[in-house]
Formats: C-alpha cells, sequence, structure tokens
C-alpha cells in the first residue's frame, strides 16, 4: 500500500470528522443533532488529545465522529485518529487552513502505519481522507511514502536486511529516482582506502560495503547526507548482553533516515547536488573480527586506538565522513543511531542535534518543532576532546569516563570534518519501545520532516 491509497477526490458522502478541544467542544456539540448531543454527553466522553468518539447512525453505522487535537504533541494527536476509525471515507467537517490542513493529511497517512511483511493476519483496513482543501498534494504523499520507506527497513530483521539487501534498498531508491548509485565493496574498501569500515566489517559472511548515491547538477549548491549503515551489531568482541542487542537491527536506521530524506528531497527536485553515503557492515564475532587494543588507519589519515569495539558506528563514519568532507558540501548531515548515552539524556522521542553551526541548529530545532519531529540541539564541548586522547594512536574511539557519551560520539566525528560550510549530527533512536496512538512498536522516522523543511527553505524547488 502506497500513500495514495489512502487519500480520496471524493468528499460527497464521506463520514465527517469534527476537530475538537476543550475550549471548542460545547461549540461543536452545538453543531450536532439532539440525539448526537445527547450521546456525546452520556459517554463521558472528554477530549483527551488523540481520542475519538465515534457518533452512530440509526442503521448502526459511524454518522461521523470527534476527534480531539491538540495537547502537547498535535501532530500525533492528529496521526491517532484513523486507527481508532472502521474502514470508510472520511472528510475533516471544517476547512483547516493551508498549514493545517497539509498536517492533518500528513499525519493522517503517517498513523496508518503498520510493518506487515510478516504477518499471515488480515491486511489492514483502508481509510481514505477525503483530501483536504489547501493541502499540497505531491510533497505530502511523498513524506508518508518516506516515513514508510525508513519504518519497513528499520522493522526488517538483519536476517533479510544485511549489508547486501541494504545496497539493494539505495540501488533500487537510485533507480526509481534516476540517481547515480555506486558501491565499494569488501577487500575493494582497502583498494580505495576506507579501512576503518573494511575493520568493522570484515568478521561478518556478508561483505562490508561504502554505497553511495548522486544526483542533481554538479553545479548546484552541494548537500550531503551520510547514514549509519551498521545492519546488525553484536557489540563485537566486546559483545553485548542479550537484551542490548535484542533489537540491534535497527543499528541501520541512521541509513534509512538517509534514504527516506533523500526521496523526498529528489521527490521535491530541490536545487541541489545532492549525495548519499552509507557505509553498510554487519559488526559479528569471528576470528578476524577486530579487536580491543587494534589500532585503526581511517581514510583522513588519523588512527584510532580501538577502546571498545561496540563503538563501531563512529569508525564507519569516520571513513563516510571523511570522504563526504573531501569535496567540500554546503552542508554535510549524518545520521547515526550513535549512543544509548543520547537515550539516557533526552529519552527515545528527542535526538540530541550536534552542528558546528549555531544558526543552523536554532533554525533546524524550530523546524522540527513546527513538523511534530523535534530536535534538540546539545553542545559540541570541545574541552572533553582530552577524553578521547590515546597513547599510542591520534585518538581513541570511546571516552576515558563514563560521562557525557553522546557529546564524545560527536566530538570524536567532528574531526573527520574540515572542509564542509556546515555540518550536524543527528544522534537518533530510530525505534518507538511501546505501542502509542498513531506509532506501533518499532522503527521510527527522526529528524527526516525537519531537515527536509529546513532544505525546502533554504533550497525553494524551481528556483535553480
Amino acid at each position: 500500500m502506497t500513500a495514495s491509497d489512502l487519500y480520496t477526490d471524493r468528499a460527497a458522502g464521506a463520514c465527517p470528522i469534527h476537530a475538537v478541544d476543550a475550549d471548542n467542544l460545547d461549540a461543536t456539540l452545538g453543531q450536532l443533532s439532539d440525539v448526537h448531543r445527547a450521546w456525546a454527553r452520556a459517554t463521558g466522553w472528554e477530549p483527551k488529545p488523540g481520542t475519538v468518539l465515534i457518533l452512530p447512525g440509526s442503521d448502526g453505522s459511524v454518522a461521523a465522529a470527534l476527534a480531539a487535537t491538540g495537547g502537547h504533541e498535535p501532530f500525533w494527536a492528529l496521526a491517532a485518529i484513523p486507527g481508532q476509525l472502521p474502514a470508510g471515507t472520511y472528510v475533516f467537517a471544517a476547512d483547516p487552513d493551508r498549514h493545517d490542513a497539509r498536517r492533518m493529511a500528513l499525519a493522517w497517512g503517517i498513523g496508518q502505519y503498520r510493518f506487515r511483511r510478516y504477518s499471515n493476519g488480515k491486511p489492514a483496513a483502508r481509510r481514505l481522507l477525503a483530501w483536504p482543501e489547501g493541502a499540497p498534494r505531491e510533497p505530502v504523499l511523498s513524506a508518508v511514502d518516506a516515513d514508510a520507506l525508513v519504518r519497513d527497513l528499520v522493522n526488517t530483521p538483519a536476517g533479510d536486511l544485511g549489508p547486501a539487501e541494504l545496497s539493494q534498498a539505495a540501488s533500487g531508491l537510485a533507480g526509481a529516482t534516476g540517481a547515480e548509485f555506486r558501491e565499494v565493496v569488501g577487500e575493494a574498501l582497502l583498494g580505495e582506502n576506507f579501512p576503518a569500515i573494511h575493520a568493522v566489517g570484515r568478521a561478518s559472511e556478508q561483505a562490508p560495503r561504502l554505497l553511495e548515491l548522486g544526483w542533481g547538477e554538479p553545479g548546484l549548491p552541494r548537500v550531503t547526507l551520510v547514514g549509519k549503515g551498521v545492519c546488525f551489531d553484536s557489540g563485537g568482541l566486546n559483545i553485548k548482553a542479550a537484551q542490548g542487542m535484542r533489537h540491534m537491527k535497527k543499528d541501520m536506521g541512521g541509513a534509512a533516515q538517509a534514504l527516506g530524506l533523500a526521496r523526498m528531497i529528489m521527490d521535491a527536485g530541490l536545487p541541489v547536488r545532492l549525495r548519499v553515503i552509507i557505509p553498510a557492515v554487519e559488526n559479528a564475532v569471528s576470528g578476524n573480527a577486530y579487536r580491543p587494543g587494534d589500532v585503526v588507519r581511517t581514510r583522513a589519515g588519523l588512527t584510532v586506538e580501538i577502546g571498545n569495539t561496540d563503538a563501531e558506528g563512529r569508525m564507519v563514519l569516520a571513513d563516510a565522513l571523511a570522504l563526504a568532507d573531501e569535496d567540500a558540501p554546503e552542508l554535510l548531515i549524518d545520521f547515526a543511531t550513535l549512543t544509548g548515552a543520547a537515550r539516557v539524556a533526552l529519552g527515545p522521542d528527542l535526538p540530541p542535534l550536534y552542528t558546528t553551526d549555531e544558526d543552523l541548529a536554532q533554525q533546524l530545532a524550530r523546524c522540527g518543532a513546527a513538523e511534530g519531529d523535534p530536535l534538540w540541539p546539545m553542545p559540541l564541548w570541545t574541552p572533553y576532546e582530552t577524553g578521547l586522547s590515546s597513547p599510542i594512536a591520534d585518538l581513541c574511539n570511546v571516552s576515558s569516563d563514563a560521562f557525557a557519551g553522546s557529546i564524545y560520539g560527536a566530538l570524536f566525528l567532528r574531526r573527520f570534518v574540515a572542509r564542509a560550510t556546515a555540518w550536524a549530527h543527528l544522534d537518533v533512536f530510530a525505534w518507538n519501545p511501546r505501542a502509542r496512538a498513531g506509532r506501533p512498536e518499532g522503527g521510527m522516522t527522526q529528524g527526516v520532516r525537519a531537515v527536509f523543511a529546513w532544505l525546502a527553505t533554504r533550497y525553494p524547488a524551481g528556483q535553480a
């Protein structure tokens, strides 16, 4: 099912949805029939954001629905609506303004996502929304499909999505959008100077690889996305405990976010020269696995002492960022499920944002707030860099203490960015740990809508 399957242009006969909150409940009830007004009051329903009250018809059908919007997470309150409705065609009773119309249409599609690859149950109920007046069609459809792409990739188990399959997903996206695609596989990584990617991925039966997409005219502003593609992370020889390994299929969540954002950029035709770089590996255990205490040379020429093989994401990103930095992009953004410390600091819903450009940090945070896709600026605290020192190499891949783990990860990555005009690092979780209204447990898109909103303002389509 694609995004276009969730909408219709025919509003005639559609069941009306009345968006309400505590301030307009009485006014909305006053617009209903006596029977429905009595029903709403008899049920004792309160407009708690994300809840729905179905108003029955005389024949037992759904005549209308009250949907509570607003709250602390207004986007997800809207996304919760379709999952509480039976299959059918619906329309928002009041014509929203253009901004709210777009948000309603987008939330309707994203709120119906379900991962069904392995399910033998019934297909998802098809709930159609009459297209809200003023909502831009193609950007909404693109965002809904990109969201599903990200979540499908993250939800797919590593047995069916290793480095080779992630490569197929990237090349498939390239083929569908007219982008260029190339990959460097296995021992060829050493020949093309990607030693850190090779070191991390060589222990797996699936060869490590570097994936690259290119799109747009060469003379346009260069925007480069890098995504961490660790398709499964055992921790390597510093092996994780069982609970820590349980959801490590999601450790390629950064790569998934980068591909989802790339799709939106290409769908919109933004006037940029887009480059996507993904180091795709499995961090496995075998006789040739890289070891604690090893010194690994990186593409940038810096040597790294391995303090912990479970800090593998920053190692593969070191080579990918060095490659991305070589052509001095105007904007370089990496997405990575990098540290558990980020979750300790900010929880699963709020990705920390690190950047060398304070204005960019504030602009991205504002876009995130407007899109219901929050980001939280965090400090690149330079005095902590001494914690990454090594007595035998240029730096160590972990800090010498247990504090500020997310900051240390960002500081490590910053060492491999020198030429980019602006760089931002998003330490995403890419996972919803419990089912909530509008959000089933599993893969999550984080930062994609926020970054796209900023890019669409910075590089408006049609102004090449």
